[in-house]
């Protein structure tokens, strides 16, 4: 299938999603809102990938949300100029649910059964932030900046930055960011935990992240599926509640089959091979 803002491929059960609008600085238009869930929702859905990465093209990663965003019908509350005009109220609710649609675009990467992995070139820009603190982990060429890009035209940031970021980095650090909209460089982000690791080119940065991917994808899939759902459930609960959730997900999927295999591959001194995580079912 072919995709506006996308190109996507799928090897050696890693999936790699590339930002293909270099010439308008990869902007997200109205259709990359549409196309980044559908893309990974059906990846996940599927179950075969194990692993997604998601790079970009040209000299930024992005520049953030497209102005045609903007000028919708579902931001404006606009629509057939024939049309009785919408009560105020009506309006207010639309736009409220654009901006919990706009964000579901990218809780879909926390959803997913599958680790995120973000490849950020150049500039990271107001809804790229958005993004990519979505992922998992974050890599970076040394060139790279990221910016909250909102308070620079007089909104505040209302896709994931600011309830992500804050518990990514410092909480201080996070607020410098939001508060001014000065651009954070790559070895700043690398110092504070933003990104994992920084490379020195595009092409380092691509070949190393898939590397890092292609390593996870060796691992159980159903043992990744549990630790990414432990952690993000961890993130936003006590430890106390935390403790509570991984012993009741143990207790259903925790089973022996990937560990004797594991044992198995080890005493054979060959790979092990997992089956892939199920489907989902359709829906779903």
């Amino acid at each position: 299938m072919s995709y506006e803002c996308f190109d996507v491929e799928i090897a050696d059960k890693v999936a790699h999603l590339r930002l293909n609008r270099p010439d308008a600085l990869n902007t997200m238009t109205p259709a990359f809102w549409r196309e980044l869930p559908q893309i990974v929702n059906g990846i996940d859905a599927d179950g075969s990938a194990r692993a997604i990465v998601i790079s970009s093209t040209g000299r930024h990663f992005s520049a953030g949300m497209d102005l045609s965003v903007f000028s919708g019908d579902g931001l404006t509350g606009g629509g057939d100029p024939d049309a009785p005009p919408v009560e105020v109220g009506r309006q207010r609710a639309q736009l409220r649910l654009t901006a919990m649609a706009l964000q579901d675009s990218f809780t879909c990467l926390e959803r997913t059964r599958m680790p995120v992995l973000a490849a950020i070139q150049g500039g990271c820009i107001g809804g790229a932030v958005d993004l990519v603190t979505a992922c998992d982990m974050r890599y970076a060429t040394a060139d790279a900046f990221f910016c909250i890009q909102e308070i620079n035209i007089g909104m505040t940031a209302d896709v994931g930055t600011l309830q992500r970021l804050p518990k990514i980095i410092p909480e201080g650090v996070a607020r410098e960011l939001a508060y001014t909209g000065r651009r954070m460089p790559a070895a700043r982000a690398a110092e504070v935990g933003l990104v994992n690791e920084v490379f020195a080119t595009h092409d380092d940065l691509i070949a190393g992240t898939l590397e890092i991917a292609a390593e996870i994808a060796t691992k159980s899939p159903l043992a990744i599926w549990g630790t990414k759902e432990t952690v993000n459930y961890a993130r936003d609960h006590s430890v106390a509640d935390s403790l509570n959730y991984i012993a009741t997900w143990q207790t259903g999927m925790f089973q022996p089959a990937d560990m004797v295999e594991s044992f198995a591959a080890k005493a054979d001194k060959r790979d092990p091979d997992f089956q892939d995580l199920p489907p989902r079912p359709a829906g779903l």
